[in-house]
């Protein structure tokens, strides 16, 4: 792939962003950074096959503010996940390379601690601070 008239020999980019190229063969993909292949891409390995353990996905969710009323989260989250179900939108997301997780409130808080501490942990043993 040519970038501003230089060449990448490595490049990391979310799949949605790379999909069209790969699937054109204009770049190869090596590997996939989620802990699973994908159902997009069945063909690229992902780089937990080679690294046990080895996980770095990017994730969407959807929050309200923090006083929201239960019933109000509970009316969201089902509609949500109803939508998500749609079996049109899981097709959509996984034509971009993405994966449908549904799910209860409490299950994307803890993944949101889960991520805090994972990537908060590697931060503070990396000792990286910002500029």
């Amino acid at each position: 792939i040519d970038l501003m008239g230089g060449q990448v020999h490595v490049y990391f980019s979310a799949v949605p962003e790379a999909m069209e190229h790969v699937r054109a063969g204009k770049i190869r993909a090596l590997a996939v950074t989620s802990s699973m292949r994908l159902d997009a891409l069945p063909e690229i390995p992902a780089v937990a096959e080679a690294v046990p353990g080895y996980e770095a996905s990017s994730w969407q969710g959807i929050g309200a503010p923090a006083n929201t009323p239960a019933e109000i989260i509970d009316m969201l989250n089902k509609a949500i996940n109803a939508g998500l179900a749609d079996p049109g939108m899981k097709s959509r997301i996984s034509d971009l390379g993405g994966t449908v997780l549904t799910g209860a409130p409490a299950e994307f808080g803890k993944l949101i601690a889960d991520e805090t501490e994972k990537w908060g942990g590697l931060i503070r043993s990396a000792n990286l601070k910002p500029d």
